[in-house]
């Protein structure tokens, strides 16, 4: 899978399986657009990673609910390389709670980044994508899961997949249009707070007995961003091991 000459926008690429995802992508080729919120510190290391490896790279802080630091992110992505070919939509945030405990705030955050995010760059993609560019929109395994605490992030991410499925039939172009739910995955932000015996039971609810590790998503990802996947459009594609 050469993504040479490819030049993809990877949102909320500082750390975690977006850093992972941006790090793959660049040994198969691609220039790297390193999205952040506020993260300088974390994506200009990913950047250095990235071009210490002989790849190209550089850093965007862009808040994706912002619809005009968007725009800044796509120009300065086509100032620098001069078009954009594939768009991973990565960034999101969560916070897992009880609906009845929840707040407006947390209510709002989420949606405000994990579907406004995904609205904004989507309308972006639509003007300034090069024609048979792809695009790889992140949603997650529990919309189907239906676990406790995640109504809201839940629902966010069953919006990404609503999105993803109709602007596939929208955007033409030859631009293929998907979404990644992925499972469980091993980053600091995923372990935090959680007990052995929580992470022991979300083991044991695959077939692997194992959490996924940043690499297994990115490596999916890789697929989807290549041009061996474009009769793949308007799908959400599971990676979480056998979980759902």
């Amino acid at each position: 899978m050469n993504l040479e000459n490819k030049v993809i926008i990877v949102t909320g690429a500082s750390r975690g399986i977006g850093k992972e995802v941006a790090l793959l992508l660049s040994k198969h080729g691609a220039k790297v657009v390193v999205n952040h919120s506020n993260s300088d510190a974390d994506a200009k290391e990913t950047v250095s990673l990235i071009t210490n490896n002989g790849g190209q790279a550089i850093a965007v802080k862009a808040d994706v609910s912002n619809r005009e630091e968007v725009t800044v992110l796509f120009d300065t992505a086509i100032e620098t390389y001069g078009k954009v070919d594939v768009l991973v939509n990565n960034a999101g945030v969560m916070k897992a709670t009880l609906l009845k405990d929840s707040t407006q705030d947390d209510f709002t955050k989420q949606f405000e980044v994990n579907v406004r995010g995904v609205f904004n760059t989507l309308q972006e993609a639509e003007a300034k994508l090069a024609d048979g560019g792809n695009i790889i929109n992140f949603s997650s395994s529990t919309a189907k899961l239906m676990f406790p605490t995640y109504a809201i992030y839940s629902a966010t991410k069953a919006a990404v997949e609503q999105m993803t499925k109709v602007f596939s039939k929208e955007v033409g172009r030859g631009i293929s249009v998907n979404a990644l739910a992925p499972g469980p995955t091993e980053t600091d932000l995923f372990l935090t707070g959680k007990s052995e015996a929580t992470l022991d039971k979300l083991k044991g609810m695959n077939a692997f007995n194992r959490l996924a590790q940043p690499i297994d998503i990115a490596r999916v990802v890789l697929f989807l961003a290549s041009d061996e996947s474009k009769w793949i459009s308007g799908q959400v594609i599971g990676a979480n091991g056998a979980m759902v």
